[in-house]
Order: structure tokens, then C-alpha cells, then sequence
């Protein structure tokens, strides 16, 4: 594939995105400026790809599938956790519209600093990017609508459930090895209830906890 609609076309004949809202978004925000310097020749191919720091921009398959099961919507706030390249960053933001808002973590510095770079070239205002250890989510923006964690956890964080509104999606790989990951969908329907989907077959890097690294 050689164009970013091309690669929508593909995404779109697997069956992964179907719905227009998305499906505009992922048209709008061309992936060749999200991936790092010396791979832009890749960054079409239906695969992820290294930013550094052991870290990867996902699949866009993968992200398709992400963005389809939290589903955001116009005018709700969306919690990222591990934003990395920036790429999913500027779709969720596309959902959300003007009046929502994406509040995107990132631990690692030097991945920080990619993804603002990234994001400030679509000159996106409805995102405020933060350098924090997202394992425990963000309170200081809590409630959200939605929470979306890039990088797989072992378990779901009882913090992730509290910071969730009713109605409000959660969508997390979990899994104790790289090989044996389930793309979990939590759905808050009570105060301590919740509806729970899972997709297994997935791999993505580990969640890392503890402090940011400069």
C-alpha cells in the first residue's frame, strides 16, 4: 500500500472498520507522519513499527480495533495511556470533536516529545498531552468517558474502573506474557458493575509502571 487511503481501503475490506464516523477519522489523519524518520517508506504497511524506546506505533489494524470497541463520541473525554507516536492521539481527538476532549499520558520523554512533535503539525487544540506514569490512570481529569491504555497490564486497575462515568468504556490488553494477550472491554453499567467483552489473539508491548523517564 502506498497512500494512507489505500490503507483505509484495506482496513475497511477486513472488515475492522465499518463505521463512517471512524472511518472519516482514520482518512483524516495520514499515519505516514506519525511513524519515525527512516520508516516512512513502511509506514502504509498493516503492521506496527519501532518509535524507540523499545516502544511501537501499533498495527493500524490493531488500532482500528481499539478505537471501534471505545467508540468515542462527540463531546466526551477520553484518558489515553501510552500515547507514544501520537497516531491514535489524533483520531480520538477527530471523534471527540470540539467539544471533547483527549487528556494522552506518556511516561518516556523522548516518546513524549515525538508524539507532541507529531501532533503539533495537525495543530490539534482539543488534546492536552501529560508526562506521567499512567498505570493508575489520571485522577486530576476524572471522570472520563472513555479510557484506552496502548500497552498490555497483567490485571485491570480498580483505579481505571473508578475514573470511568456511568456508561463509560474501558478498553485495555491484559495478559501476564507477550504471546497470551485479551483485548478486554469493560463497560460501567452500575457504581461497582460492569459488562465485560474480550477479544484474545492480540500482542503489544508491556504497560510500564513507576515514575517518568527523562
Amino acid at each position: 500500500m502506498r497512500t494512507n487511503q489505500e490503507l483505509v481501503r484495506e482496513l475497511i475490506r477486513q472488515g475492522v472498520l465499518s463505521t463512517p464516523r471512524i472511518i472519516d477519522a482514520f482518512r483524516a489523519v495520514d499515519r505516514r507522519f506519525f511513524v519515525s524518520k527512516g520508516l516512512k517508506r513502511s509506514a502504509y504497511k498493516n503492521e506496527p513499527l519501532p518509535i524507540g524506546e523499545g516502544q511501537t506505533i501499533s498495527q493500524p489494524l490493531t488500532v482500528a480495533i481499539m478505537v471501534a470497541l471505545l467508540a468515542p463520541k462527540e463531546g466526551e473525554r477520553v484518558l489515553e495511556i501510552g500515547f507514544g507516536s501520537g497516531y491514535q492521539t489524533a483520531i480520538l481527538a477527530r471523534l471527540v470533536g470540539d467539544t471533547g476532549h483527549v487528556y494522552a499520558l506518556e511516561r518516556i520523554e523522548s516518546l513524549y516529545e515525538f508524539g507532541k512533535k507529531n501532533l503539533d503539525r495537525f495543530g490539534i487544540f482539543n488534546v492536552t498531552l501529560i508526562l506521567a506514569d499512567g498505570s493508575q490512570g489520571y485522577q486530576e481529569y476524572a471522570l472520563y468517558n472513555g479510557i484506552i491504555v496502548d500497552a498490555a497490564a497483567t490485571a485491570i486497575e480498580d483505579s481505571w474502573k473508578a475514573q470511568l462515568t456511568l456508561g463509560g468504556r474501558l478498553v485495555v490488553p491484559v495478559g501476564k506474557t507477550r504471546d497470551d494477550q485479551t483485548l478486554t472491554k469493560l463497560t460501567k453499567v452500575g457504581e461497582e458493575k460492569f459488562k465485560i467483552e474480550e477479544r484474545p489473539g492480540f500482542r503489544f508491548v508491556p504497560l510500564i509502571r513507576g515514575p517518568t523517564r527523562i
